[in-house]
């Protein structure tokens, strides 16, 4: 996707709403969703694995999302890259600031560096534009330099903003201009894979750790049981 996150890298991933004022919304991910991950994989090597790299992680990762090696090799790899190589792209950092004026940035941690509710916000938040060199605009980020590389999905949208009375928020009217090949609640799905992909690619362990995480919290507090009634029985015959 070109220049997709480009502009997201600004903003601070403990807000509630964007440096335009958009409240954003919450993203209903899950990283133990295994089908949520293999579409959110899909959605991320056909879109945005052209311009953006995911240098840190392997396809062969994608193997804890219950895929093989062959399905992984058939569906999700589109150029000569093996299946333990990592998801990078051809695209160079010099050719891409040439392009873009910037160059694409690897997302391999985007998902912890701007968050999730932001990403998904982001995602669902392209307009119509004439002013904007891409013709296109975002009310998460006023001004983006992207073009929506989403939109034959979304369809296009228009977007009037309304001052709030009494200097309250700002009132976002949104206007279908044309369908996309989802719905609503399709298009909303997929970027909720595809972000909830973003997020766990950032940790791939992180399930593990915070499983193991509980297991020695709790062995912990055995061990602690134990040690408190052996410190009692060595300090019991001093007064």
């Amino acid at each position: 996707m070109k220049n997709l996150f480009l502009a997201l890298l600004f903003v601070p991933t403990f807000a509630t709403a964007s440096e335009a004022g958009y409240r954003l919304d919450r993203a209903p991910i899950d990283t133990r969703d295994l089908l949520s991950l293999q579409a959110g994989a899909r959605t991320f090597v056909n879109y945005c694995l052209n311009c953006h790299s995911a240098q840190y992680m392997r396809y062969n990762r994608l193997t804890d999302l219950g895929l093989t090696e062959s399905q992984i090799r058939d569906n999700l790899i589109f150029t000569d890259a093996k299946v333990g190589d990592t998801m990078k792209v051809a695209l160079n950092a010099k050719d891409g600031k040439a392009m873009f004026g910037a160059a694409p940035p690897d997302l391999s941690v985007i998902g912890r560096s701007r968050g999730a509710d932001w990403l998904y916000s982001y995602l669902r938040a392209f307009y119509r534009d004439e002013k904007s060199p891409t013709g296109w605009n975002n009310a998460v980020f006023p001004q983006v330099a992207m073009a929506h590389a989403l939109w034959s999905l979304q369809g296009e949208r228009g977007l009037v903003v309304v001052a709030g009375k009494n200097h309250g928020p700002a009132e976002y009217q949104w206007s279908r201009i044309s369908a996309g090949t989802q719905n609503t609640v399709q298009y909303d799905t997929t970027v909720r894979d595809l972000v909830n992909f973003l997020v766990y690619i950032g940790e791939p362990a992180a399930n593990d750790r915070k499983r193991i995480g509980i297991v020695v919290l709790f062995a912990l507090l055995i061990l602690f049981v134990f040690a408190y009634l052996l410190k009692k029985e060595y300090w019991k015959d001093v007064k």
